[in-house]
């Protein structure tokens, strides 16, 4: 796992089509920005959990997972 600190309006470019921007701080909680193809699938973690797992094989998400929180 990559652990990146980034402060507010910074972002990071995934595989050079998929940038992530920290929009806001606030206490305990951050508000992220996302930007991807329309074929990239984005989910929240916990909602990509409760796939079986023959279909997260079938996405192409296996070991990379962007969670927003």
């Amino acid at each position: 796992m990559l652990v990146l600190s980034r402060k507010v309006g910074e972002k990071l470019v995934i595989d050079g089509n998929i940038t992530v921007e920290v929009v806001r701080i606030q206490g305990n909680r951050i508000t992220l920005g996302l930007v991807a193809p329309a074929n990239v699938k984005i989910l929240r973690g916990e909602l990509n959990q409760k796939q079986p797992v023959n279909e997260k094989a079938e996405s192409g998400v296996e070991h990379g997972l962007l969670v927003a929180c």
